[in-house]
């Protein structure tokens, strides 16, 4: 289980996306970040170094609402891609004349270092990873003993009207398929993160035009299903596209207005203390070592 992949996914198109992405927040990505933030209501203890992983995407309005809730704790931007990374930058980071910048809270850009955050944030990424198992591992490397993740992420039951029509159609599928929340705690535990929390919600938006709808779903990702139409798609197929969805979509209101619903995944989970297998010789790291000779954890939660 050492590289566990989505229930369908291809690694190439996954990987074309990660630099391809606009460099923007999507409207949902930021509605959810808004609702993830209730949730820091439960711990206790605020970090004093977080890491904002991918905020260009994950959402940049979530990011200042972030800094406002911690006004005195270090920030960490990590983008890996160059173009977003510049947006960051000139979006989010700190400048000379900003008073945070002299109040020691100013904004760090680049990868955070091993074993030094409090909290890192994952908004809205973990659905279209390549090979998630290794970002959650190196979620796991970044935090501190007793740090945490907070992430979120699209679940199975995502986008489902889209999902009927194609096969109605006979058009193969319209996405990959989502990891299910149970899936995604069975990761976190093999990755080292322990104590899982998973819980998931139902968002559903309603759309005037099939030409709306297909643009918000344009924003929100690309179908990264290997069993996807190989080939382009013509104008022809568009228009067809756009007729069937006004003539047979699943969840049309009374108003004509085309319904869409978005299963939404959030998980929580923290570094534990490392553990020790004591064997007739046992080699130790010095940083697991620092790290057992600690005081007992206090997971700060409420």
């Amino acid at each position: 289980m050492s590289h566990v992949l989505p229930p369908t996914i291809d690694s190439a198109a996954a990987n074309h996306w990660q630099m391809a992405a606009p460099a923007e927040s999507p409207w949902l990505h930021e509605e959810v970040a808004s609702r993830m933030q209730q949730r820091l209501d439960w711990i206790v203890k605020p970090p004093e170094q977080w890491c904002h992983w991918e905020p260009v995407r994950g959402g940049m309005q979530a990011h200042h609402l972030l800094r406002e809730r911690y006004p005195q704790a270090e920030c960490t931007i990590y983008e890996p891609v160059a173009r977003r990374e510049a947006v960051a930058q000139d979006k989010l980071g700190s400048r000379w004349w900003q008073l945070s910048r002299w109040k020691g809270a100013a904004v760090q850009m680049g990868a955070p270092a091993d074993a030094s955050m409090d909290m890192l944030w994952a908004n809205m990424l973990l659905h279209t990873a390549a090979d998630p198992q290794t970002l959650i591992e190196g979620w796991h490397k970044a935090l501190k003993v007793d740090g945490y993740v907070m992430f979120s992420c699209l679940g199975p039951d995502t986008v489902q009207q889209l999902h009927r029509l194609y096969a109605e159609l006979g058009w193969g599928p319209a996405g990959h398929t989502f990891t299910d929340m149970h899936d995604w705690g069975d990761m976190l535990v093999h990755s080292g993160f322990a104590e899982p929390v998973m819980d998931m919600e139902r968002i559903t938006l309603t759309f005037a035009t099939p030409q709306r709808l297909l643009q918000e779903l344009r924003e929100l990702g690309r179908n990264l299903h290997p069993g996807r139409f190989a080939g382009l798609r013509g104008r022809g197929w568009k228009a067809e596209l756009l007729q069937k969805m006004a003539e047979r979509w699943a969840d049309k209101q009374p108003d004509g207005q085309l319904s869409l619903t978005f299963e939404i995944v959030y998980g929580h989970a923290y570094k534990p203390q490392p553990k020790l297998r004591l064997e007739a010789n046992s080699a130790v790291s010095l940083e697991d070592m620092k790290a057992m000779l600690k005081q007992p954890r206090n997971t700060g939660l409420r």
